[in-house]
């Protein structure tokens, strides 16, 4: 697995990581022995960056990465945990003594005094703006609550406001096949400002594995039901914001590309998320899993090697052709 440091933090950690949000059982039912296969699964084959959220299950996705890493010490894991979203997201929410109280629970529910990286959970435009909020995040790695801190953005004016702040030490943002916009600013900016980006949402929820038809459904607590509109939260973090019907029309074409430019050397997921952490300035790509197979395959897109221009080329092709409207401008 290759390993790149994940900016102002100063870790270095594995290229493909692994996202926890569906072991918070937001992506349908994962018992406590499957989500910890999983976490198995993605540290033996290279996995080293973890990233979670305190309202992913309320803070099972959090308690079992923790049960995971009490038996890890000292194995080189980073954890990247996210905090905002257990009140109201309103700009006056985001202050001192919520954000103690916020990162005290994530401690206790990750067995540790000191977090890895806490990054802010996709807040309101505004606190990216507010200086108190930054001295507070300050304050608490000057006590050690935290080691550092970051951003979780959804939108690329956001990434680039936080970005200029010097305590930030990353950024994470949709970034996939179908999500190109961030490419032309936000990884420059990072580059230059030696602030680390992860990728989410690499697989556009699923649709560039190839795996779903126009007929796939997916269970009533599956977000990619019940978020298809936005109603329980932004929409592009479903499908990456893409029609469905439409991504899996461009996913059939991704499909093809991938054994056209690839000699099916790679799966379509295996390639998608190559592709994203091969681009320059991004520290790590955060796939999901929910089955330690899949955590496999997702791992073994780290020691891809380079994908190549025809690659690369047909990847911008499917963006601007059926894509690039109905996100482009959105995010």
């Amino acid at each position: 697995m290759e390993k790149q440091v994940l900016g102002r933090t100063g870790r270095l950690v594995s290229v493909v990581g692994l996202g926890t949000w569906q072991l918070g059982a937001d992506w349908g039912a994962v018992d406590d022995d499957q989500a910890r296969s999983v976490l198995d699964a993605a540290f033996e084959s290279g996995v080293t960056f973890f990233d979670t959220a305190d309202v992913y299950g309320d803070g099972r996705s959090e308690q079992t990465v923790g049960a995971f890493l009490a038996d890890h010490r000292g194995d080189g894991i980073t954890v990247a945990t996210k905090m905002g979203r257990r009140m109201d997201q309103v700009p006056e929410n985001y202050v001192l003594a919520n954000f103690r109280e916020w990162t005290d629970r994530s401690r206790r529910n990750l067995g540790v005094d000191t977090l890895d990286l806490v990054q802010l959970h996709c807040p309101p435009t505004a606190v990216y703006s507010d200086d108190e909020v930054f001295d507070a995040l300050d304050t608490l790695v000057a006590e050690g609550v935290m080691a550092a801190y970051g951003v979780s953005v959804e939108t690329v004016d956001e990434a680039l406001t936080a970005i200029a702040r010097p305590g930030v030490a990353s950024v994470q943002i949709i970034l996939n096949a179908f999500r190109l916009k961030p490419l032309e600013k936000v990884l420059p900016a990072a580059s230059g400002a030696g602030v680390g980006v992860i990728a989410r949402v690499p697989l556009a929820s699923g649709l560039l594995s190839g795996r779903y038809t126009h007929d796939t459904t997916f269970g009533e607590d599956d977000h990619r039901t019940f978020n298809r509109e936005g109603k329980a939260f932004d929409v592009g973090e479903t499908f990456a914001g893409v029609p469905f019907d439409v991504g899996v029309d461009a996913a059939a074409r991704f499909t093809e590309l991938v054994g056209s430019a690839l000699n099916d050397d790679l799966t379509p997921a295996q390639a998608a998320i190559a592709w994203v952490w091969q681009q320059p300035g991004v520290s790590t790509v955060i796939p999901g899993a929910r089955s330690a197979e899949q955590a496999r395959l997702n791992a073994a897109a780290g020691e891809a090697g380079v994908l190549g221009p025809l690659f690369t080329s047909g990847v911008r092709e499917i963006y601007e052709e059926s894509i690039k409207e109905h996100v482009h401008d959105r995010w």
